[in-house]
């Protein structure tokens, strides 16, 4: 909504008229300083009920009894302060009527009228008893209670003798609860005899039927377990009433008496009474003391007890929170009255205008449970005095409070020939024409806004200059149809309200769908789609589809508005195509949304990626068995294969040994004066053919490793052993060589242990021998 916009008429008066006064109070016009109260009558009794106003005189004061005007006659008069005089109060007259009821103090001026609130009249009356005392047979020491109960308007008082005479009071072990209970405890042979409930209030004293108390044996002193004769009753009371929640125990010993709410909060002490043994007493009640009570009775020293429990509730009469106030506003505006009340139970609002029901509607709307009355666009028609009337159980109260409608001399009359033109689906050119009266004062026009079809309260309004005869009115919906009327507002007042104009907005095309493309396999596609929610509502859907590059699209397919996907098939999976979604309405066609999808790609992924379940199919065959199998005969090649390398090392390592044992045995007949070039020749032809011998074991270990265990690692060492071993001699070692004198040298053989490894090679361990030395 655009931030020029008031709501109502709170920003609106503040932009044009911050010269007018917003409201004025008037609350001595018209109204109660005593109003009549509830009062129960004494029949054949004369019968008093009060009413006083204040006000500017002329004042009238009449009475309402059930709602209709009470006609004074010989039997009731009004006197000249207001207050109504019932001389001969009866509760039956012969002509079937009753001076019972509901009666209402009304009283009027040129302002207006104002009704009090209700209040109730009863005739005093006494019923029978309906709850008689019972005799009772206790032993010496326990509990004697007796009850009795009668209804009775004002609310009897009850009292008991014993034996025609009143009880003494003065006995701590006499108990008298208002509510008609008579409690003795501790019992004694003199307590005997008979007893008789008396109630009385103003219509009379009636006594019960008399009941007998007889004492039986002496005080026993055998425990008895604690127990509740009488626990608390549930009781609706009103604030101020005094509540007792009565709790009779037994026991023996005697048990001890507590009370606590069942919330837990504490019960207090201020007016907190504990009457007798265990009688819980409160004065003064206030809403805070409604609850559950739980009354206990312990056995000392244990934690033995019993409880019994009871619900009071306390009432509150309705009263105001916030009384309506009384206003002035011009007129054309809006009036608003509050009107806030508390009460438990939580009370009913009404709302009267000059003593007569408010009905809601039209330009008259109440919110918020009729706490808030609201009258838009005010005319003199509605200056009146209103009354919001608070009514619960408990009672029930008034507040009024009058609306004064300004009419100044001078203020301009209605503007004119007004005209809505639409001008897109969002906005509403609106024009009028300038008052044709007292147009020199207007500070500016309001142009009230609200769809057709909503209510008042709906509406709102736009402030426009008073050189601006026109107003372009945004933020529109589409396709929805607006009225307008326009004020002309001066600093004494605004216009009457002018002729309405009504005028719809354009429609709109529907907004982009969002589209999504799925390969479902090498010919076959689906298309997805999200329609929007902003701009017009759709009708349907337009899906279109071509080769990409081809002139002409496939469609349009025609899809319903509830449809949002769609499989394309029989496409060729050699090209790329282009696929195309729109949304429609009976406004046109929107944009459209454009996918690119190829299924080369999906030809090529199922090529490549051809779902296999070999693994999955190899392992629902393998089984436990299987598997141990396997693991026994894995570990049985290895064994042989380790005894095999074993064997195969020591067979050539004999060999070699042998070897050297004939080249270091000395050759008969031997020159020397050769023995260099002996030792020399000696020397190079024993390594020569030494190195040979281990090189060749090495290399037919290699190919049976490489046999038993293939692998590129023992290829690669043997390769590099090759290159090794055909590296020539440098002429360096064999000069180191032939200095070496034939008695020096030595082959020093380490011995073979059984678990030596089958890689301790003679033929390395001569040359290292050899290398060192």
């Amino acid at each position: 909504m655009a931030p020029k916009r008031c709501c109502l008429d709170s920003c609106l008066l503040g932009l044009l008229l911050s010269a007018l006064v917003a409201g004025v109070s008037a609350g001595a016009e018209l109204s109660f300083t005593l109003e009549p109260s509830d009062v129960i009558a004494v029949q054949e009794q004369p019968l008093m009920l009060h009413c006083q106003v204040d006000g500017i005189q002329p004042i009238t004061i009449l009475w309402r009894r059930n709602g209709g005007i009470l006609l004074e006659d010989g039997s009731s008069g009004t006197f000249a302060n207001g207050s109504l005089l019932i001389g001969r109060f009866q509760r039956s007259k012969a002509d079937g009527s009753s001076d019972e009821g509901d009666y209402e103090c009304v009283a009027q001026n040129h302002f207006g009228l104002v009704v009090s609130r209700k209040a109730k009249v009863q005739a005093a009356t006494m019923a029978e008893f309906h709850v008689q005392p019972q005799s009772v047979l206790v032993e010496q020491g326990g509990v004697g209670r007796f009850q009795c109960q009668i209804h009775g308007l004002p609310e009897p008082l009850i009292s008991w003798e014993k034996n025609g005479a009143p009880v003494d009071t003065e006995d701590e072990r006499y108990t008298l609860l208002p509510t008609g209970v008579l409690q003795i405890t501790g019992i004694r042979p003199e307590d005997s005899g008979i007893f008789r409930c008396v109630a009385e209030n103003t219509a009379g004293v009636k006594r019960s039927a008399g009941a007998s108390l007889t004492v039986s044996g002496s005080q026993s002193s055998v425990y008895k377990e604690p127990a509740i004769l009488v626990g608390p009753e549930n009781l609706t009371l009103t604030v101020h009433q005094t509540a007792i929640l009565e709790c009779v125990a037994t026991g023996y010993p005697r048990p001890i008496v507590s009370w606590s709410r069942l919330d837990g909060r504490p019960i207090g002490v201020e007016g907190i009474q504990v009457l007798g043994t265990g009688n819980l007493m409160i004065s003064d009640l206030r809403v805070q003391h409604s609850g559950v009570y739980v009354c206990a009775a312990n056995k000392p020293g244990t934690r033995v007890r019993r409880t019994a429990q009871g619900r009071l509730v306390v009432q509150a009469p309705a009263e105001f929170v916030q009384s309506p106030q009384s206003i002035s506003r011009p007129i054309g505006t809006t009036a608003i009255f509050t009107c806030l009340a508390q009460g438990e139970p939580m009370p009913q609002l009404t709302w009267l205008k000059n003593g007569q029901i408010l009905e809601p509607g039209g330009h008259v709307k109440l919110r918020n449970n009729n706490s808030t009355l609201t009258i838009y666009g005010i005319s003199q028609e509605d200056e009146a005095i209103y009354q919001c009337i608070a009514e619960n159980s408990a009672g029930s109260t008034q507040a009024s409070a009058r609306l004064t409608v300004l009419w100044a001399d001078g203020l301009p009359s209605s503007p004119h020939s007004v005209r809505a033109t639409t001008v897109s689906p969002t906005a509403i050119q609106v024009s009028w024409k300038e008052p044709v009266q007292n147009t020199h004062d207007i500070i500016g026009y309001v142009l009230h806004i609200r769809k057709t079809g909503d209510p008042v309260e709906m509406e709102y309004q736009e402030a426009v200059s008073k050189n601006t005869l026109q107003q372009v009115v945004g933020d529109l919906q589409p396709s929805t149809s607006y009225t307008f009327y326009v004020k002309a507002y001066t600093s004494r007042g605004a216009s009457k309200p002018s002729e309405s104009a009504v005028e719809s907005t354009l429609g709109e095309v529907p907004a982009t769908p969002s589209l999504f493309i799925k390969v479902l396999n090498s010919t076959s596609v689906q298309a997805t789609w999200e329609p929007s929610i902003k701009l017009g509502l759709h009708e349907g859907f337009k899906l279109y589809y071509r080769k990409v590059h081809a002139t002409h699209f496939t469609g349009p397919l025609l899809l319903s508005r509830n449809v949002t996907s769609y499989n394309i098939t029989q496409l060729d999976p050699s090209v790329v195509y282009e696929v195309k979604l729109l949304a429609f309405n009976h406004h046109g066609d929107g944009n459209s949304t454009v996918r690119f999808v190829s299924l080369r790609e999906a030809i090529e992924r199922s090529v490549l990626n051809t779902p296999c379940d070999c693994v999955k199919d190899e392992q629902s065959k393998t089984s436990t068995p299987g598997i141990l199998i396997g693991i026994h005969i894995g570990v049985t090649c290895i064994i042989f294969c380790v005894l095999f390398l074993m064997f195969g090392y020591r067979g050539r390592l004999m060999m070699c040994k042998n070897m050297q044992d004939q080249l270091a045995t000395p050759q008969a007949g031997r020159n020397p004066n050769r023995g260099g070039s002996g030792l020399l020749v000696l020397n190079g032809v024993s390594r020569r053919e030494h190195e040979a011998a281990c090189s060749a074991g090495k290399l037919n270990d290699t190919n049976e490793l490489e046999q038993l265990f293939p692998g590129p690692s023992l290829r690669g060492q043997r390769d590099k052993a090759d290159m090794t071993d055909h590296v020539p001699a440098t002429s360096h070692d064999e000069t180191q060589i032939s200095t070496l004198p034939l008695d020096e040298f030595s082959m020093v053989e380490e011995p073979q242990f059984e678990d030596s490894p089958p890689g301790g090679d003679g033929c390395n361990r001569q040359n290292t021998t050899q290398d060192e030395g």
